[in-house]
């Protein structure tokens, strides 16, 4: 008899989280509690340009990052004063979905998010409405898969969080379950 493995978020999103939310909103069925769909991370390299090897270097770094292959974006138009070309490699993108972003998740609010320097919790304004929230990095280093030495330029990235949500106020409660660290939050 094998056991099979359940990353740590998802059993805690099974045991606490759900019973939490669903107490907190008065659902009637757990179907209704918000769940976490997928995770996007995006990397604008737009002085790829001039430099075509930044856009292989941002595909690696985001790949160790996510631990799952990333793609590049192209450029839709032209767009003469930027010298930019339809066509042209200027961003970097990955997508987490299942075991895989809930390992991500686990990694960017226990590892990666203390790193930042003079942290003091997220910003509560990144929601969209409809229930998702993005939250902007400034640095690619604050991952640990990153060696410091390697790195030739610091580049951000946006992390979307993309939920069932209705509101923006039950995707905020089930983030801040999750562990997300706010400035406004109250400690437990």
């Amino acid at each position: 008899m094998a056991t099979t493995y359940s990353p740590r978020l998802k059993d805690t999103y099974r045991k606490d989280i759900v019973s939490a939310l669903k107490k907190e909103f008065n659902y009637s069925s757990t179907m209704q509690v918000p769940r976490l769909k997928k995770i996007c991370l995006n990397q604008g390299v737009g002085i790829a340009v001039a430099d075509k090897k930044l856009i292989d270097t941002a595909i690696l770094e985001m790949s160790t990052i996510s631990g799952q292959k990333a793609v590049s974006t192209k450029s839709k138009k032209d767009i003469s004063n930027f010298k930019l070309r339809k066509g042209v490699p200027i961003g970097v993108r990955v997508t987490l979905r299942g075991d895989m972003m809930y390992e991500f998740l686990d990694r960017l609010i226990s590892v990666a998010l203390p790193r930042i320097r003079d942290f003091r919790g997220i910003n509560e304004k990144g929601f969209d409405g409809q229930g998702n929230y993005t939250l902007g990095v400034t640095e690619q280093i604050i991952f640990p898969e990153i060696v410091i030495d390697k790195v030739n330029k610091m580049m951000g990235m946006d992390i979307t969080f993309v939920t069932s949500a209705n509101s923006d106020s039950e995707a905020l409660a089930l983030l801040k379950e999750f562990g997300l660290p706010f400035k406004n939050q109250v400690k437990k």
